[in-house]
């Protein structure tokens, strides 16, 4: 029985551990040494290429011919560099916008009976059912200028012309939020679900004020949540490649149509992937030094 319970503790830990070899180091190590490479017009568009047959000199050799010529280059053009700085830009106030409209839905998720809770929760789940790309493309038919929304505004009197929503960067904080709202809703609802609210009746029974006691009560319980819904949104809206090119038109500067632009269209595929190592590490290293900053702030707490 020891021998199976140290065999399952050991496979619990390889099992995670190979998944992040397979389906990130190794794609990620191609990525990164297709950074390395210049354009090449051949198949594959770049150079030098590993070739196992020629040993282990043969891959002294490429490695000797890698350069970092590709990252310089995105350090002077102007066009990367606006385009990352858009892209944080869009992601930060769409996540911004996200956190609050998920956490007053969140919460009242929270402090709805339990009867209802299920059928709140698939509501909130509901829209995955449905094709992403079909879900944006809809957005579409509402934004449009002759779209449902501008119709209903015209028709109850609030505008005299149709609004241009559509082709702007409202257009795409708009799609960001609808289709990431419930990446941040279920993690804030499943930290505040399960909150003791008696510490809220405690509070207020020795004189605190509701407002108050949300704050110094409610809002520290559910940063953990918070945090895991900001970084569910912030991470794949900076890399979003869909809404922009749908609802944000060509006017929108984003560093996944970048991306996609010199992958497909330039077939610059050292540059691609240069703009994506980089992505990978604008959005990795914050994450990882919060979270050495938490795990020291929990031990000093201990």
């Amino acid at each position: 029985m020891k021998l199976i319970s140290a065999i399952t503790r050991r496979l619990v830990i390889i099992i995670p551990y190979t998944w992040l070899l397979v389906f990130f180091l190794v794609p990620f190590g191609i990525v990164l040494k297709i950074s390395l490479s210049e354009p090449m017009m051949a198949m594959p568009p770049y150079a030098p290429t590993i070739d196992m047959a020629d040993g282990i000199s043969g891959i002294i050799d490429a490695f000797r011919q890698f350069s970092f010529s590709n990252y310089l280059w995105l350090t002077e053009d102007s066009l990367y560099i606006n385009a990352y700085i858009s892209s944080i830009t869009i992601a930060f106030i769409s996540t911004l916008l996200t956190l609050l409209i998920g956490f007053p839905l969140a919460y009242g998720m929270a402090r709805a009976p339990t009867s209802v809770r299920p059928t709140l929760l698939m509501l909130v789940i509901l829209p995955f059912w449905t094709s992403f790309l079909i879900r944006v493309y809809a957005w579409i038919g509402i934004l449009k200028p002759e779209g449902l929304l501008n119709q209903l505004l015209l028709a109850i009197g609030v505008v005299d012309e149709p609004l241009i929503i559509l082709n702007t960067n409202t257009a795409v904080y708009i799609g960001i939020v609808y289709s990431y709202l419930p990446f941040m809703v279920l993690p804030i609802y499943a930290a505040l679900e399960k909150m003791d609210y008696t510490l809220i009746e405690a509070a207020q029974d020795l004189g605190c004020p509701a407002i108050s006691a949300f704050w110094k009560i409610t809002f520290p319980l559910a940063i953990p949540g918070i945090v895991a819904g900001c970084l569910l949104v912030f991470i794949p809206a900076v890399g979003e490649f869909v809404i922009p090119d749908l609802l944000g038109g060509s006017r929108t500067l984003m560093i996944g149509k970048t991306l996609w632009s010199e992958f497909f269209n330039n077939r610059d595929w050292p540059v691609s992937s240069a703009v994506a190592v980089l992505l990978l590490l604008i959005l990795v290293v914050p994450i990882m030094i919060f979270q050495q900053a938490q795990a020291k702030a929990q031990e000093s707490g201990q």
